[in-house]
């Protein structure tokens, strides 16, 4: 088998593990509530721990593309979850838990900050598909970790969970220590001056925001939808609802991928961003029953191709430095997880869960008027190679 090949197949199961991780702590909130008896406000830390770490390691290394050894970087970053996700396993207290799941972030974050830079220079020909199919390996992985933990509740402790997944990347660290990287020749080292200059580009700072507001939608929806659901449901209903809006990922993404070279980036986006927010507003209305779980279907469906089509339109823009712009952009993204999460566990100590979730419809509104904006500002909707104001 190739090593383009081996490669490429590593790095989809590493982000399809790094999915399901991400998705099973939602679904574990209130189990944790169990253990360790915590309160609302102190479980919106979970989001916060696990994508902090990460979005500071995925900047890092990203912005570093050029000047780290790929294949070990990518190798510290697997071995790294593989460690912390035991610890998660034997965590005594809550702090230790949240100790830990920060680890596994920071980790993870090493890994998917080189990751896509990896797979722009072995599949530069067809980035954008390629993007989109790795965001389809994650959409997949998501999918399946709301019912790992369904799975491994109803016949053991939870803590089961986080053993099996880190079995999960067990595969991807042999291969990260057995198998070299194709060239990587063609990624830039990045000077301050560069950097500033491609944080100023119209498509780059459109994209950044954009996904930062993507990212809190997701955040949100991936933290308290299946205990905003446990109000009404039983446990296995409410990780049913998570997995509905997350199995909504795979045939909407699947679509993206054959649509994304005819139809321009921005206009796809603007499109599927207007559509999650009457979604979001029904899915929140107070409905259950088939309308909401068709609601959040419509939802996840509309917000799938923002984080995949707008990290490759931002990349279009300056391939030679795609280490630096996926840092970026897998930095916003992360940020949004990490920190509206917590404003909703605030909110919700003091108005409700249910009235404090319509913050994703305002954010899906604000969503739409940047791609709007980004539009405006660079006079196309297609990802311009250089841009006229650069």
């Amino acid at each position: 088998m190739k090593r383009t090949t081996v490669w490429t197949i590593a790095i989809f199961l590493f982000v399809l593990g790094d999915a399901m991780a991400m998705q099973a702590r939602g679904p574990i909130l209130s189990s944790l509530e169990a253990t360790f008896g915590v309160s609302e406000s102190a479980l919106g830390l979970v989001a916060p721990a696990g994508t902090a770490g990460f979005a500071v390691a995925a900047v890092a290394t990203g912005l570093l593309a050029g000047r780290l050894r790929m294949r070990w970087t990518l190798f510290a970053g697997v071995a790294g979850v593989i460690c912390a996700l035991v610890a998660m396993a034997a965590a005594p207290v809550y702090a230790l838990f949240l100790l830990a799941l920060l680890a596994q972030g920071g980790a993870a974050g090493v890994f998917r900050g080189v990751d896509r830079a990896a797979l722009s220079h072995i599949h530069s020909a067809r980035r954008g598909r390629v993007y989109i199919a790795y965001a389809l390996a994650w959409a997949v992985g998501a999918v399946l970790g709301p019912q790992l933990v369904s799975v491994v509740v109803a016949v053991a402790d939870w803590r089961v969970v986080f053993l099996a997944l880190a079995a999960i990347f067990l595969p991807v660290a042999a291969v990260a220590a057995r198998t070299e990287l194709p060239s990587m020749a063609a990624e830039r080292s990045i000077s301050i001056a560069a950097l500033r200059e491609l944080l100023g580009r119209p498509a780059v700072v459109g994209a950044a925001v954009g996904i930062l507001l993507t990212g809190a939608v997701e955040g949100i929806v991936f933290t308290w939808l299946a205990y905003y659901a446990e109000g009404f449901y039983e446990t296995g209903t409410a990780n049913l609802l998570l997995s509905t809006y997350l199995l909504a990922y795979v045939p909407a993404r699947a679509g993206y991928t054959l649509v994304v070279e005819r139809v321009p980036y921005l206009a796809l986006l603007f499109g599927t961003s207007a559509l999650a927010i009457p979604a979001l507003a029904a899915a929140f209305s107070g409905v259950t029953g088939p309308a909401l779980f068709a609601a959040v279907f419509v939802a996840g469906a509309a917000l799938s191709s923002g984080f995949p089509a707008l990290s490759a339109y931002a990349v279009e823009a300056a391939p030679e430095y795609s280490g630096p712009i996926n840092a970026v952009t897998t930095g916003a993204t992360y940020a949004g997880i990490a920190t509206a999460p917590a404003v909703v566990g605030v909110l919700a100590e003091a108005y409700g869960l249910g009235r404090a979730l319509w913050l994703t419809v305002a954010i899906a509104g604000a969503l739409a008027a940047t791609i709007a904006a980004t539009w405006l500002w660079t006079g196309t909707p297609r990802a311009p190679t250089v841009d006229a104001s650069a």
